[in-house]
């Protein structure tokens, strides 16, 4: 079968390190194509209406993994006039208790001495460790290092970068040891990193202190949120001269000599020629493009366990704001039942174009467990409401829509009653002109890898075990989540551009002065 198209690399998805790694390798002159591969945006609508499929939180914007990016694709002050900061950073609702978390030292020094008194030495010197944690590995992510590390010179270079790092070793002091074994602090700590990482089970401290700290030491956002990342992104491929199909997928991949020659995207008849694939999705599902190759048992042996351990759930709600707290800030977490963080919700609060005056969006996302899905998502979207009606006391009265993309449940439309009106159902065919889709969509997974590598920080090996393929997605570096995908990002598009010597001359030469400085 003849290919009537050719490309560099294609990348498969649309998240955050996939748009990453294609934008820098279409900058350094190889030519992309990439497909979104069943990655949908962001945000759709109903009636006129904004809703949300996911929250987003640029917990990288701090990151040397995204500075790198930016300055390469010579973004650096457009995307700083994008941004604006987050004040207050974060809120934490617990029973009985509020704290928030200002970017000023002082106003969160009188937060503390305010809900937590009892251990505010402990908690100045929490921050004060994780301050020097997070400046040590600041300057490890800055070096020119593959992450997570392959073969013997990348593992030699990455050690080498992560030397010094503190709370890596497992048998060091645990992050949070001077707290007291129950005390509501550890939740306050534990439930952001929780709803940060990609992976499941007991994160390493290393990745509990880059997490928080990523919530902690200035956080920014952009106002149109994912999709606003996602156009800069594909701008920047287009840019350079690479296509962007995101509405499209891969039906599968061709395989010659072991190696990935082609792509046939779904509805063409005959393959578009590819010298390289990398996908955002675990190594698992490229095997599954590439049937009916069989990878040897050396490289299936080789290959971790990825499990999807626990799912994103999504609820989005349309609120008058009468019915909301005016302190409630853009990000808070909300947690029924310390010092554990079972039934936590992270809840974002914004108002997006085409939100009614007076109102305001709120996008809540818990976490659920695989087991017996189908039974719990029936009851999931109301066990949130009731979340959060203990917390906002008021809220249920001004609701106006509320619908989960995730559980098939009709939308639920409370306009027509008024304040505290009755519920009315909206099939979700009628979604469907507006983004929605008629039938419920697959949530985000959090990952259980075993065996993890990295001191537990890495998943997945960068080199799936099918030749010219590569992991650039949630996967590679789940414990630090959004940071991770970008240092995959940057990783794959390091190794890519290595294999021919003049595009990788040619991009040692575009650095200019101005950029670097």
């Amino acid at each position: 079968m003849t290919a009537t198209k050719h490309y560099d690399v294609t990348v498969l998805g649309a998240g955050v390190g996939a748009l990453a790694a294609a934008a820098l390798l279409a900058r350094r002159s190889w030519r992309v194509l990439v497909l979104g591969h069943g990655e949908k945006p962001a945000s759709y609508s109903f009636d006129g209406l904004p809703l949300a499929r996911r929250p987003f939180t640029l917990l990288a914007g701090a990151s040397p993994a995204l500075t790198r990016v930016l300055v390469e694709l010579a973004q650096s002050q457009t995307f700083r006039r994008r941004v604006t900061s987050v004040d207050p950073m974060l809120q934490v609702l617990l029973p009985g208790r509020r704290i928030e978390m200002p970017p000023a030292t002082e106003l969160f020094a009188r937060e503390v001495d305010r809900e937590f008194p009892e251990v505010r030495r402990v908690v100045d010197e929490l921050y004060d460790d994780l301050a020097a944690t997070n400046a040590a590995a600041d300057g490890a992510f800055e070096r020119e290092a593959t992450w997570p590390p392959g073969g013997f010179w990348e593992k030699r270079e990455a050690a080498r970068a992560i030397a010094r790092l503190p709370h890596l070793e497992p048998d060091g002091r645990e992050l949070l040891a001077e707290f007291p074994r129950e005390h509501a602090y550890r939740t306050v700590v534990d439930v952001t990193a929780r709803f940060s990482a990609d992976c499941d089970g007991e994160l390493p401290p290393f990745a509990v202190a880059r997490l928080h700290g990523a919530w902690t030491r200035g956080l920014s956002r952009l106002a149109g949120g994912e999709d606003e990342l996602t156009d800069f992104f594909v701008e920047r491929i287009k840019a350079h001269g690479g296509e962007v199909l995101l509405g499209e997928r891969a039906e599968r991949l061709v395989v010659r000599s072991g190696r990935v020659s082609g792509v046939v995207i779904d509805g063409d008849e005959h393959p578009t020629g590819v010298q390289f694939v990398a996908t955002d999705g675990p190594a698992a599902t490229l095997l599954e493009l590439a049937h009916p190759y069989e990878p040897s048992r050396r490289a299936i042996t080789a290959m971790p366990i990825v499990r999807a351990s626990s799912l994103r759930f999504v609820v989005t709600m349309l609120v008058r704001d009468d019915g909301l707290p005016a302190p409630l800030g853009y990000e808070a977490f909300v947690v029924p039942a310390p010092p554990g963080w079972d039934g936590a919700i992270h809840l974002q609060r914004s108002v997006p174009d085409g939100a009614p005056k007076g109102c305001s969006m709120l996008v809540a996302e818990t976490l659920l467990s695989p087991d017996g899905l189908e039974e719990t998502l029936e009851t999931t979207r109301e066990r949130v409401l009731r979340t959060l009606g203990a917390f906002l006391p008021f809220f249920e009265r001004h609701l106006l829509v509320v619908d989960s993309p995730h559980d098939g449940l009709p939308l639920w439309d409370y306009r027509d009653g008024g304040h505290g009106g009755t519920r009315k159902l909206v099939d979700r065919a009628l979604l469907r002109r507006t983004g929605g889709t008629m039938e419920a969509e697959p949530m985000r997974a959090r990952y259980t890898i075993e065996p993890a590598g990295l001191y537990g920080l890495a998943g997945e090996m960068l080199r799936a075990p099918l030749g010219n393929a590569f992991v650039v997605g949630r996967s590679a570096m789940p414990a630090l989540g959004q940071e991770g995908e970008l240092l995959a990002a940057w990783s794959v598009a390091r190794i890519i551009t290595r294999t021919d010597r003049k595009k990788e001359r040619m991009r040692r030469e575009m650095w200019s002065k101005v950029e670097l400085g």
